[in-house]
């Protein structure tokens, strides 16, 4: 029956988004990307409506330089002082007073040390002790503090019931004045003289001198002038400095926080030193030589010229929208083959915005050295390299062209600049192809200083420069190529750790065999990682005679079943002479089994492994179902749910996740079979396939039949080699011969079963 169209189906909404959305432009990256382009147009639509105009007028004029016309301002002009108003404000910040606070923690904990030792003193008294028994108490207890002639006289005193009132007038007044904690490195930033003290008993806020405080050293000073000028007995006066000296200590302490509030409180009083230019001043004379104060003017002076006109800056706007459109039709899927994933996008649009913005930059704060191209000191070549790592070639050499057009488009670039930008980006493209080191991207650096010198070559020659322009212009030409690959290298983990992306150095960093969760595999199951290392042989060699990234399978296939650290036991390739699921359920072997999986992709999250690789894991079984289990609790139940057998994953969805599959399920098979040749493997391996055909697991894996047949011509080689014959001694011959009839009877009925079997139980 001829199906009828119906333009209300979600299948003809989802027609008509991929119509309308030829370059895959999502919603979160697109509007990443629409931002920074919007941005971009209003910077460099800015710079063309005045910094540009100016930049290139002050270009005949440097410090240093003698001037070869006047330059007199038209109109007046005020403006600030950048540095005058700078020297103002450090000068207001060292006047700030630096603030202290008491603390009131601190004076209580003096107060009640101080009672402490009064009440131990009456309960000495108090108990009849002799003045010697006294005396060796309070040196237990309060060890090195006071003198004999202190405690007796403390003890024989007879009005000393008064001791602890005046003890704690004495203290009190002592903490009212306060005992600074003066640190000179702290202060060193604030007014020398004076502090600012907060919450003081009896005052909100005074300011102290500091030549006037008390610190630790003049505690005792302090204290006997406060007993001098207390109405005590004269038995206490006698003792009360050595007496009350122990229980002392510092108790006003420098605050940061409010000493900083001060500071930004006087930074906000502070108003900007403003000068002016006087109508008709003669800012440039001619014939001397141009001073920096001269300089800074004529730069007011042109910032105040009226803009451009108008049409221009809207003209340059459309360009770049223009640009903007350009750029995402170049990284679309059309020119790709492929669909970025939302991090690549927004990495991508940051490098945009970020090249054409920084290039803006430059061109308004460089001198504008006269024949040199701006793009000399600009590292196009790791703006390049950032994708060519992350992305490959074939994006990287999109970005060599779309990043210098786009400078050029803006103004920033002129036409040697962007020759020296696009050569540099095409040879950062490239370089990278196939480095698998971090070392290549050194050697990278170099081959790419070697291009930028050639481009730079190229430039004189058509400028026909002198001999004396080569050597400083081939200078920064190889820096920055050298520069370049240093960078990137720098740039390059943080990137992989935020982006979890699968590069070749992290995948040669993942493949080393001595990494500590291979290791504990190796410890804890050996089987299996005896089997995931020949998984990875096999998928390797295939996933090279395919073209696939044959690391990157190298790579899932070491990590793909190291879910099966927690239960080893359960799986038949770490199994010696009991299979423990003879003791169990059906349905519980198939939960163990299927575990696996699960627990393997929550291990590769925790280790932070890349998407790529975890998706393999995932995906290594797909959602097949577990066949021998699944056949045993059928002959033992009514009853039995196919989805309680079946694995919980999706089938594989790119070419490494199936070749994975593939080489698990082979390795895994091919080793029940007896006496293997390369035709029974053949044969075998081509069953295996025509499963997983049937039961849909490779359909979303993109292979095609010739990448199968390829498969399994690899495949084929590598266990042929590995299952090769060899030779027989005599004693094996002798005990070999009745076992070769039996074996070759039952090898075509029993290598199925046990291959269906060996393969669930791994």
């Amino acid at each position: 029956m001829k199906k009828i169209f119906n333009p209300f189906t979600g299948d003809f909404r989802d027609s008509l988004r991929r119509v309308l959305n030829l370059s895959k432009f999502r919603l979160g990256p697109g509007l990443v990307s629409l931002v920074i382009c919007i941005i971009t147009v209003i910077v460099v639509a800015s710079n063309m409506s005045g910094g540009a105009g100016r930049a290139a007028d002050l270009r005949e004029f440097e410090t240093g330089k003698v001037a070869d016309r006047d330059v007199i301002a038209a109109h007046a002009v005020s403006y600030i002082d950048e540095d005058a108003t700078r020297i103002r404000m450090e000068a207001q910040e060292h006047l700030v007073p630096a603030v202290f606070r008491y603390s009131a923690g601190v004076e209580t904990e003096i107060l009640n040390s101080w009672n402490g030792f009064s009440d131990f003193a009456d309960r000495l008294i108090q108990g009849a002790s002799s003045a010697a028994v006294s005396r060796l108490a309070v040196q237990a207890e309060y060890p090195s503090c006071f003198s004999n002639e202190t405690i007796n006289a403390y003890f024989s005193a007879k009005e000393r019931a008064m001791f602890r009132a005046f003890g704690t007038e004495v203290l009190n007044k002592m903490l009212a004045q306060g005992v600074f904690a003066i640190n000179r490195a702290e202060l060193a930033d604030y007014n020398p003289d004076v502090a600012e003290l907060i919450n003081a008993p009896g005052v909100g806020r005074e300011r102290v001198f500091f030549d006037s405080v008390v610190t630790a050293s003049g505690i005792r000073e302090a204290l006997g002038e406060i007993v001098r000028n207390t109405e005590l007995s004269p038995a206490f006066k006698a003792i009360a400095v050595d007496l009350l000296d122990p229980f002392i200590k510092e108790n006003v302490f420098f605050s940061l926080e409010d000493s900083q509030k001060r500071v930004l409180e006087a930074r906000e009083r502070v108003a900007p030193v403003i000068k002016t230019i006087e109508n008709g001043k003669r800012i440039i004379r001619k014939g001397f030589v141009i001073t920096a104060e001269e300089m800074r003017e004529l730069q007011v002076l042109r910032m105040s010229m009226p803009g451009r006109d108008p049409r221009s800056v809207i003209g340059l706007a459309l360009l770049m929208l223009l640009v903007y459109g350009l750029f995402l039709f170049l990284r679309s899927s059309l020119i790709l083959g492929r669909e970025l994933s939302d991090s690549e996008s927004y990495l991508l649009s940051v490098l945009l915005g970020l090249y054409i913005n920084g290039a803006v930059l430059i061109k308004n704060i460089s001198p504008g050295f006269e024949g040199f191209p701006i793009s000399l000191v600009f590292p196009t070549a790791l703006m390049v390299m950032i994708p060519a790592v992350f992305m490959g070639t074939r994006l990287a050499l999109v970005m060599a062209l779309a990043l210098p057009l786009g400078a050029y488009l803006s103004g920033s670039f002129d036409t040697p600049a962007y020759i020296f930008a696009l050569i540099s980006g095409v040879a950062a493209s490239t370089v990278l192809k196939n480095a698998e080191k971090r070392m290549d991207l050194i050697k990278a650096g170099l081959a790419i200083a070697a291009a930028n010198c050639l481009a730079v070559i190229v430039i004189l020659l058509i400028r026909r420069a002198g001999p004396g322009d080569y050597p400083m212009m081939l200078f920064w030409a190889a820096l920055n190529g050298i520069i370049s690959g240093m960078l990137i290298l720098g740039f390059l983990p943080p990137l992989e750790h935020a982006l979890n992306a699968v590069t070749g150095f992290r995948l040669m960093e993942l493949s080393d065999l001595n990494a500590p969760i291979l290791r504990k595999l190796f410890t804890t199951a050996p089987g299996t990682y005896s089997h995931s290392v020949m998984v990875a042989n096999l998928a390797e060699q295939a996933c090279q005679d395919i073209g696939a990234n044959a690391l990157l399978a190298r790579v899932g296939a070491y990590y793909h079943d190291i879910g099966k650290m927690d239960n080893p036991g359960y799986f038949v390739e770490n199994q010696t002479d009991h299979n423990k699921h003879d003791d169990i359920a059906p349905r519980l072997s198939a939960t163990v089994i299927r575990s696996h999986v699960k627990v393997g992709v929550e291990k590769a999250r925790s280790l932070g492994l890349p998407k790529d690789v975890i998706n393999i894991i995932a995906e290594h079984h797909g959602n097949s179902l577990i066949s021998w289990f699944y056949n045993k609790a059928a002959q033992q139940e009514e009853q039995v749910n196919t989805e309680d057998f079946a694995y919980p994953g999706n089938p594989p969805r790119s070419r490494e996740s199936a070749v994975v599959m593939l080489a698990d399920v082979t390795e895994a098979a091919v080793r029940t079979l007896s006496k293997p040749t390369a035709a029974k493997i053949e044969k075998f391996i081509q069953q295996l396939f025509d499963a997983k055909i049937e039961h849909g697991q490779l359909a979303e894996s993109e292979l095609t039949f010739r990448d199968l047949e390829t498969i399994k011509n690899a495949f084929v080689k590598v266990l042929a080699g590995y299952y090769h014959s060899r030779i027989e001694y005599p004693d094996q011959k002798k005990d070999g011969k009745a076992d070769g009839k039996a074996d070759s009877k039952a090898d075509g009925k029993t290598d199925s079963k046990a291959a269906d079997s060996k393969e669930e139980t791994e």
